[in-house]
């Protein structure tokens, strides 16, 4: 799908995508390197190299975002940061039940501990932040943060928790310079949702309850993204944009 008619420009400007070596976060990186911006990724492998995909555009880190030591090391490396995309999670870690607490626990780590740790672990970069509308976090929540997805619970408690962190985040660093926001897609084509694709038990419940009625690409989400950390979006803070094709209001 094309969006040749939403053009940012950051030209200069530093990025950090954790997770951006695959699905929503590899869209959102192309777009800010397609914008200009120098953009860094995470991935949970030891190299760029050990993806099948190219990732030579990129500045590439290694990262499990359930370890602070290595949330630490991360942002040691960056030297200066502008926006940070906290894309960074896992459903069923390891594929097992959530419903089981030290799984469900763990599951929280990745989705939202992790997420606050990086935050605030990138704080002082993002105050120094020159671009137009000021250094800025931009987290990924989920329609699981409003819903009950009982298949998921310690994700959807996490996404949950992304919502209430933006808002505590953004009144707090206002005053400070930098923005926080959310996005919350919808059913997005990925690797965490391929496992629904094409299963009817799974996927007509949710392309019922789409309007839009189909899945959406990480070409959907990404814009909004850009648009949230950029000049036009200067006067918003604290709010959480659904990017769901209707799925939060039928």
């Amino acid at each position: 799908m094309s969006h040749a008619g939403c053009r940012f420009d950051y030209s200069g400007s530093r990025v950090l995508v954790t997770g951006g070596s695959n699905g929503i976060g590899a869209g959102i990186a192309a777009n800010f390197h397609e914008a200009g911006a120098d953009v860094v990724i995470t991935g949970t492998r030891d190299s760029a190299a050990d993806y099948d995909h190219d990732l030579s555009d990129y500045e590439y880190h290694s990262l499990q975002v359930k370890s602070p030591g290595e949330v630490e090391e991360v942002a040691s490396r960056l030297g200066r940061l502008d926006v940070l995309v906290n894309n960074a999670g896992a459903s069923l870690p390891g594929g097992r039940n959530e419903w089981e607490p030290d799984v469900f626990e763990e599951s929280v780590a990745i989705n939202l501990f992790g997420a606050f740790r990086m935050a605030i672990a990138c704080k002082e970069m993002l105050k120094e932040s020159s671009i137009s509308g000021g250094g800025s976090v931009i987290n990924l929540a989920s329609m699981s943060s409003y819903i009950a997805v009982p298949m998921v619970p310690g994700y959807g408690a996490a996404k949950a928790g992304i919502v209430q962190m933006t808002l505590n985040l953004a009144v707090a660093w206002a005053g400070e310079g930098v923005r926080v926001n959310a996005v919350a897609p919808g059913l997005i084509e990925s690797n965490m949702t391929a496992v629904m694709k094409g299963v009817e038990v799974l996927e007509k419940p949710q392309m019922a309850r789409t309007p839009m009625g189909r899945w959406g690409l990480p070409s959907d989400v990404a814009p909004s993204i850009l648009f949230l950390a950029s000049e036009e979006a200067a006067f918003i803070t604290g709010q959480t944009l659904n990017v769901d094709g209707g799925y939060s209001v039928a």
